[in-house]
């Protein structure tokens, strides 16, 4: 079954707790974007935030770094409840050791890569991760338009996990709804991140993840 992931990024943050309980239990994970203004233009949560709100939920937090240096804040968002930390490919030279810090922790590890990063940047490690980020927006804010252009890059990335037989959740984060999230499946999507089309629906949260869901069903090959 696909994996559906509201972002709390798109949630009222002054009703979080509550807007998360609108999701608890029809969700399978919950999105966090770290973001510290250098990697990203933006400035969002810390993990003592991440950490209050563990208390207050059982979803699966799926927490991606979107931060310059994420070896300095790996062993804190480990700290503050994390059950998968993925951070970005484009700022180490070597993926290996904060693969490794988090996975020595228990808990999954993911590697994430903007639009025009190519494939090749994490062909290496593919074997030792639990999850690939495919962003098909720029990241840094919420609402933006889906870059079509990143389609082949998913179905590429969804042949190679079937030829090397790899148990690789492939997660897909931008400007997902009811059309682009049927494109990615159709490729290979497992896991999709859902913001403002979970958020900010007039049929409300459950409801958007349970058309998601619907909507992606007959081409779903897990």
């Amino acid at each position: 079954m696909i994996k559906i992931a509201p972002s709390v990024l798109s949630a009222d943050l002054g009703a979080l707790v509550k807007d998360i309980e609108k999701v608890e239990n029809t969700a399978d994970w919950l999105h966090w974007d770290i973001m510290d203004g250098h990697f990203v233009d933006n400035l969002t949560f810390g993990p003592q935030f991440v950490s209050n709100i563990r208390k207050k939920s059982k979803l699966f937090f799926d927490v991606h770094l979107m931060i310059a240096n994420p070896d300095r804040f790996i062993p804190k968002f480990i700290e503050a409840g994390a059950d998968l930390i993925t951070f970005h490919a484009e700022v180490v030279d070597n993926l290996r050791p904060n693969i490794q810090t988090i996975k020595a922790s228990g808990i999954k590890v993911g590697v994430a890569i903007n639009p025009p990063t190519p494939l090749d940047k994490i062909y290496s490690v593919l074997e030792e991760i639990d999850v690939v980020l495919i962003m098909t927006v720029n990241p840094g804010f919420s609402g933006q338009g889906f870059i079509y252009e990143v389609l082949p890059k998913i179905e590429e990335l969804s042949k190679i996990i079937t030829q090397r037989n790899l148990k690789l959740e492939l997660e897909v984060d931008g400007g997902i709804n009811l059309d682009t999230a049927y494109e990615v499946v159709k490729r290979g999507a497992t896991a999709l991140v859902a913001g403002s089309f979970v958020y900010q629906n007039q049929q409300g949260p459950k409801e958007a993840i349970r058309s998601l869901r619907k909507r992606t069903k007959k081409i779903d090959n897990s």
